[in-house]
């Protein structure tokens, strides 16, 4: 299905943000009480997984949050993240077109086309995924391009307005 395989696309560009985090950063936060880079990356794992997956199946969020008690350090995180990605894909993929067009109920109350949330869940990881992304660059650290070329290369190849 193109919903499955645009997912698969997501999570790789968020993973190639997850790449540039400094392993001695998964603490650092810009400033107290807000999320860590750990805790974005947590975050995006566990959201997927324990909310968007369960309600998918039709089933209420087990959103167990994004501590430090879920994976510590970078490569607990890394493994986390895929880990949940794998068993919200294999959840994702088992989905009929009827089970796409059943309603199902958000943590907030509203009913939704299951299709419908997951789209959702896209553009809630592509938020999370900005989030990365500004972190890195309030620590000076180079990510990668979203889409191959950076602003700077797709203005110098573009046609003068």
């Amino acid at each position: 299905m193109e919903l499955i395989d645009y997912l698969a696309r997501v999570r790789e560009r968020t993973m190639r943000v997850v790449a540039s985090v400094p392993s001695d950063k998964v603490d650092w936060t810009y400033k107290a009480r807000k999320f860590t880079l750990g805790d974005l990356m947590r975050h995006i794992a566990s959201i997927e997984r324990w909310m968007f997956a369960e309600n998918a199946m039709r089933r209420p969020s087990i959103y167990p949050g994004h501590g430090r008690e879920l994976a510590g350090d970078y490569d607990e995180i890394v493994a986390y993240m895929k880990r949940m990605h794998d068993e919200s894909m294999a959840i994702f993929s088992s989905l009929t077109e009827a089970d796409f067009e059943a309603k199902c109920m958000t943590p907030g109350g509203a009913e939704l086309r299951v299709g419908k949330w997951l789209r959702l869940m896209i553009e809630h990881e592509i938020h999370h995924r900005g989030q990365l992304y500004l972190y890195l660059s309030l620590l000076d650290v180079e990510t990668p391009p979203l889409y191959g070329l950076t602003e700077e290369q797709v203005r110098e190849r573009s046609l003068p307005a």
